[in-house]
């Protein structure tokens, strides 16, 4: 049977480590940080920014809370990213995607200071993390390399194949696993012999955003499976891109959904802002 990787409760150690530094920090008067923007009434956003707000708190974090309504124009959302830039209480500044369609997210996230940049979407911190200069790692791929590392499963050497090059998930996940010495392929929609390509890993990362797409025909056996996948299936159920049921007897390692790389994402939002905080303190 595989082992499942507890995505939970991973990332409450993650952020009971996250709580007792910055405790450490408050006992020295100093507070962290963070800064989240909504734009609009997406309910999945809200969900997304009620979960950070609970981190927040758990952490000890302070958190602020600009919910804007959805016709508020981008100048306007542009000037209040420059405000939170230049104070020096906010360490870190979030805006939660996707933004109404009458505004350029790419202008947005270049707005906020790399400094501040803790989902790590800025081209400063891609650029940093292309060629291994310090910057804010984008958060669910970090998480992704955590749950590997605390769930003992070795990176170095293997073969890593991840299906799909987004931004956020897929061409930042295979330059991490390329930092810890992965040999590491991308695969996508046009990718030919997909499956044969998927069955060569030793880990497999999939971020397709399709329901249940990779069986068990994708997986080499004892392969470490992990679904970034958030989609819903047939019966309107949770499930994520890798059909859980079918593979689980021919991984050596698999993350559920929920409760595997989802809650890595917001534990490891939390430990780039701490870690803002303390570039802070060092005047990086």
């Amino acid at each position: 049977m595989a082992q499942i990787i507890d995505g939970k409760s991973i990332a409450a150690a993650i952020k009971d480590e996250v709580k007792r530094e910055v405790e450490a920090l408050s006992q020295k008067g100093i507070t962290v940080t963070l800064a989240v923007i909504q734009v609009g009434d997406n309910q999945a956003s809200t969900v997304y920014v009620n979960n950070k707000k609970k981190a927040c708190a758990y952490t000890g974090i302070r958190s602020l809370a600009y919910e804007l309504p959805e016709k508020t124009g981008q100048e306007e959302l542009l000037s209040l990213i420059q405000d939170l830039n230049k104070r020096e209480d906010v360490d870190g500044i979030l805006v939660q995607l996707p933004l109404p369609a009458h505004m350029d997210e790419d202008a947005v996230i270049r707005t906020i200071s790399p400094a501040k940049d803790v989902d790590g979407f800025h081209p400063e911190s891609v650029g940093a993390l292309c060629i291994g200069q310090s910057g804010f790692l984008p958060c669910t791929p970090a998480g992704i390399i955590e749950l590997l590392k605390r769930s003992d499963i070795s990176i170095a050497g293997k073969e890593c194949v991840v299906i799909g090059r987004s931004n956020i998930v897929g061409k930042p996940m295979a330059i991490l696993l390329l930092r810890e010495n992965g040999t590491v392929t991308v695969a996508h929609s046009q990718t030919a012999n997909l499956k044969e390509t998927a069955k060569r890993a030793d880990i497999l990362v999939v971020a397709i955003g399709k329901a249940k797409m990779i069986t068990r025909d994708y997986v080499k056996p004892g392969a470490a499976v992990i679904d970034v996948g958030m989609d819903r299936d047939e019966n309107n159920k949770l499930c994520g891109d890798v059909d859980y049921e079918d593979v689980i007897g021919t991984a050596g390692a698999i993350t559920p959904v929920p409760g595997g790389v989802g809650p890595m994402t917001i534990a490891m939002l939390m430990k780039n802002c701490l870690e803002s905080a303390q570039r802070r303190i060092r005047g990086i």
